[in-house]
């Protein structure tokens, strides 16, 4: 019986560090259990267009992005989820009233908002996007103004209880720790994907496999019973069935061969 493997891209595939490194052992390992016959597949909190070719270049199956409201399966699409542009507006202008500091992420590209309060957080965002050659001319006035998902980042002057009591209403807040949120419309998770994957590929929850290394990878790691934490990812270790090495150190070809999802 085929497996399939649900892997997290930051902290998981590639380094954190700025330099994005994935570890041979890491290619290694997808190649041979894709040899095996088993499916392999991305999971990430990231919008389809910020999966880079590093990452593409290894191979897998398929890709879940936006945590859940985009799936793609052997270049089909599987699943987008729209948001109405109306209600994107109304979105942003609560946004405003609340006076944090938005990221908008659509499948396409990212949205920015002079209006809302600037911080240093988000100029070392911006920063790196530049140094990556993502697009951040693209601003909530603009005619295609749209996002799937969006994160904020909390300010001193910052009305959080009206945030979270209006937000709420539509999206699941992830606290990502250190003032700052993901936001992911309801109903759409990291889980949800797994569950239409899986029924597509017709593959037992027994055989489904996930790999993460923070606390917004919990609900992919719950919907599995073979749930697996990088090494140094001891906020998620309470959570899972098994803990590998630290990624450097040969962490997905590990936990692999320790599944017997690949052959030493």
């Amino acid at each position: 019986m085929k497996s399939v493997i649900f892997f997290d891209i930051d902290g998981t595939l590639a380094s954190e560090d700025g330099l994005f490194t994935i570890p041979q052992s890491t290619r290694t390992a997808i190649e041979l259990t894709c040899k095996n016959g088993n499916f392999t597949f991305v999971n990430t909190g990231r919008t389809e267009f910020n999966v880079n070719a590093k990452i593409r270049q290894l191979g897998f199956d398929g890709y879940i992005c936006g945590c859940g409201t985009y799936i793609e399966y052997n270049s089909e699409i599987l699943l987008y989820n729209r948001l109405n542009q109306d209600f994107c507006r109304e979105i942003a202008e609560i946004l405003r009233k609340c006076r944090v500091t938005p990221v908008y992420e659509h499948k396409d590209g990212y949205f920015f908002d002079d209006k809302s309060p600037h911080t240093p957080d988000l100029d070392d965002f911006l920063e790196s996007f530049v140094d990556e050659g993502i697009d951040i001319s693209r601003r909530v006035e603009d005619e295609n103004f749209a996002f799937d998902k969006f994160v904020v980042w909390e300010n001193k002057s910052a009305d959080m209880e009206l945030f979270r009591s209006e937000i709420s209403k539509y999206f699941d807040i992830i606290d990502r720790g250190n003032g700052f949120y993901e936001n992911v419309p309801l109903g759409f998770s990291k889980a949800t994907a797994i569950e239409l994957v899986l029924n597509r590929l017709n593959i037992p929850l027994e055989n489904a496999y996930a790999i993460g290394d923070s606390m917004n990878d919990l609900p992919m790691l719950t919907a599995v019973p073979n749930s697996i934490a990088m090494g140094g990812a001891e906020v998620i270790y309470p959570y899972v069935s098994y803990i590998t090495t630290p990624l450097a150190d040969d962490g997905i070809y590990n936990a692999l061969k320790h599944f017997r999802l690949i052959q030493a």
